[in-house]
């Protein structure tokens, strides 16, 4: 599993991934949530897409090959990477830079990073 699939409400933008994949409908508000698609925004993907570089085992990741902005209007809320069945998340806030290192092993990882106004990038170490 290096794959993650992210639901989002339209309404109030809780954002949840699926643990297990059911018969049932994800739904917030009353109404179905949206699957999300990596990199579906109309957005730069200079800024967006991960670059994961990895360091032994370690991976550090920035958010964009051009340093993506942080402020409170628009940022990064979250980098995550899988790694078989191993997630991990770093959460941020517009005071921190767009960058999270993560403990990995030798295995091919998945990274996803979350902008609060273009929505979901992915990238592969």
């Amino acid at each position: 599993m290096n794959e993650l699939t992210f639901y989002e409400c339209d309404i109030c933008k809780n954002l949840v991934y699926l643990v297990n994949d059911g018969k049932g409908k994800l739904v917030c508000c009353n109404q179905p949530m949206t699957k999300l698609e990596a990199g579906s925004e109309d957005a730069s993907q200079e800024k967006h897409v991960p670059a994961p570089t990895r360091n032994g085992n370690m991976l550090d990741v920035v958010v964009g090959s051009v340093e993506h902005p942080m402020i409170p209007q628009h940022y990064i809320m979250w980098i995550a990477t899988v790694q078989g069945d191993h997630v991990q998340f770093v959460h941020l806030t517009p005071d921190d830079e767009p960058k999270a290192s993560f403990n990995i092993s030798p295995d091919d990882v998945r990274v996803y990073a979350h902008c609060n106004l273009h929505g979901l990038w992915t990238a592969e170490a």
